[in-house]
């Protein structure tokens, strides 16, 4: 059975760590403000799973109780952390490792039940046909880490990313192992078909980001207010066998945030993933 999570992200967005810039080793996500109140806004809108950046759950690396206690009493569960890095430079990869050895053991002590990568940097100078290459294989090393601990993973192509259009992503994923984790937005703005991508990558169909987007500006918007159909892509999911979490996600949204989490909730009411 299907259940529903909301990402952390939408309650502050994204930035880096300090440090990360000069040291590849430390450079994690992570959203401003206090992850607790978070926690339960997420609950009050009626969701049951929670998906957050690793660099959030840092200040918990020795006090992981706390989070997990944070967790329980909003009613939660850690549906998945999300992590990612530059993946195409093999001189970093060792402190990239490093760095996602780390955020894996964050992850497992945190009970996620799904860690996803994202990711892969655009050099200056434009992608390279080697880079999807050398990502591939890391992002099998990663994996293979993460699984041993216990955590299910997955690639999410992303705009801005070495994998955003589709032939981008199908040369990353032809490159690599690793399970798919299928943001319907990102590969709708990235010129996909979203129900397309959920058929070819049934197979290694891992977890599932659900958003709509405005495809004229690429804004992300709640589930039913954009251009996706969203029905369609549901339907889809439903009918490839996908039977895990799905995180609804909204990003970069300017309008108030708890009425957007309602509102896909609502949605998702009515428009019930089986």
């Amino acid at each position: 059975m299907v259940k529903l999570a909301y990402e952390a992200n939408a309650w502050g967005g994204v930035v880096g760590t300090a440090g990360a810039v000069t040291d590849v080793g430390s450079g994690f996500y992570e959203t401003p403000g206090d992850v607790r109140e978070t926690l339960r806004a997420i609950a009050s809108a009626g969701y049951t799973g929670v998906e957050l950046f690793d660099g959030n759950l840092l200040p918990f690396e020795d006090s992981m109780s706390d989070f997990v206690g944070a967790v329980e009493a909003a009613g939660l569960e850690v549906a998945g952390v999300y992590s990612g890095g530059h993946l195409i430079y093999p001189d970093a990869h060792e402190d990239e490792l490093a760095r996602f050895d780390r955020s894996i053991r964050l992850a497992a002590a945190a009970g996620a039940r799904h860690y996803v990568l994202g990711g892969g940097a655009v050099r200056s100078s434009g992608r390279r046909a080697a880079d999807f290459e050398v990502a591939g294989a890391f992002l099998d090393t990663v994996a293979e880490r993460a699984e041993a601990a216990g955590l299910i993973v997955s690639y999410h192509p992303h705009l801005g990313s070495l994998a955003q259009s589709p032939e981008q992503i199908d040369a990353l994923f032809t490159a690599t192992s690793i399970g798919v984790c299928a943001d319907v937005a990102h590969i709708a703005a990235g010129g996909g078909d979203p129900v397309d991508f959920i058929t070819r990558y049934a197979a290694r169909l891992k977890y599932v980001h659900l958003k709509d987007v405005d495809l004229s500006s690429n804004a992300f918007l709640p589930l039913g207010a954009g251009d996706l159909d969203l029905r369609r892509i549901i339907d889809a999911v439903a009918l490839v066998g996908y039977d895990d979490w799905i995180t609804v996600e909204l990003d970069g949204y300017p309008g108030d945030q708890a009425a957007a989490a309602e509102r896909s909730r609502q949605f998702l009411n009515i428009h019930q993933p089986d």
